[in-house]
């Protein structure tokens, strides 16, 4: 749908055409037909994301960090909400020496119905105004996300952002791939069944597929073969695949 030439230099993009027909597209619901994506602004938020994650980090189960962390950023990426209604984000976070915590964030203008328990904050966005803040394994939009990359061979989405009246590309600082192939055959998830969190992973239960969601990633051990689904991702410095989520069919 939008070509950018240079994979290694931001693009700026001819800007107001370009910038309406981007949301027409993902208002309609066919963001990716070709390509999916991503539209974000150039903002401030307060508190930050990895303010909100410090404070919500050490009362998870599956935490294995200190009680006050230091908190560092190591890469992320999106995916793309069909509706363009969520901002759904991964996230890897480092809280010590070789330990990295995998950390799904969805992002909405109004508060989850019924989701409270996964709710990490409230951030104040200079651009969109309050954001609603959640562990993305209890909202069903990223379940949908997550399925449809482990088993359909969905693509993390091409990052634009808004700056100006102009889009420009920003490269992703990682990147994800199937175990297996890409057929396009995407479950259909409209709720979730379940969610439990355990001392390493937290499980999404869905009517047509089961979710495993890494959260404390083991960087030195060899993904399963592809008769196991899983979503597996590598980053600067990080060569050997990691696995971020296994899925099951039911």
């Amino acid at each position: 749908m939008l070509v950018v030439q240079d994979p290694h230099q931001p693009e700026a993009l001819p800007s107001h055409e370009i910038l309406t027909k981007l949301r027409a597209v993902l208002r309609s619901g066919s963001a990716c037909e070709d390509r999916c994506m991503a539209l974000l602004h150039r903002a401030d938020l307060n508190p930050t994301k990895l303010e909100l994650i410090a404070g919500w980090l050490p009362q998870r189960r599956w935490y294995p960090g200190p009680a006050a962390p230091q908190l560092t950023r190591v890469a992320a990426f999106r995916f793309d909400d069909p509706a363009g209604e969520v901002g759904i984000e991964t996230m890897l976070v480092s809280v010590g020496p070789e330990k990295i915590v995998h950390v799904p964030l969805t992002y909405r203008g109004a508060p989850l119905p019924g989701r409270d328990d996964w709710l990490i904050g409230t951030s104040e966005h200079s651009v969109l105004g309050r954001r609603w803040i959640y562990d993305a394994c209890g909202d069903p939009v990223y379940a949908a996300a997550l399925a449809g990359a482990v088993l359909a061979g969905t693509e993390q989405a091409e990052e634009l952002v808004e700056i100006d009246g102009r889009l420009e590309r920003r490269a992703p600082s990682m990147a994800i791939a199937s175990t297996v192939e890409a057929t396009g055959d995407m479950p259909v998830i409209e709720g979730l069944g379940g969610v439990m969190d355990s001392d390493l992973i937290t499980t999404i239960v869905t009517a047509p597929v089961i979710l495993s969601v890494m959260r404390c990633l083991e960087l030195y051990i060899r993904p399963p073969s592809a008769a196991i689904p899983s979503l597996t991702c590598t980053w600067s410095g990080q060569s050997n695949p990691v696995v971020l989520a296994i899925a099951f069919r039911r």
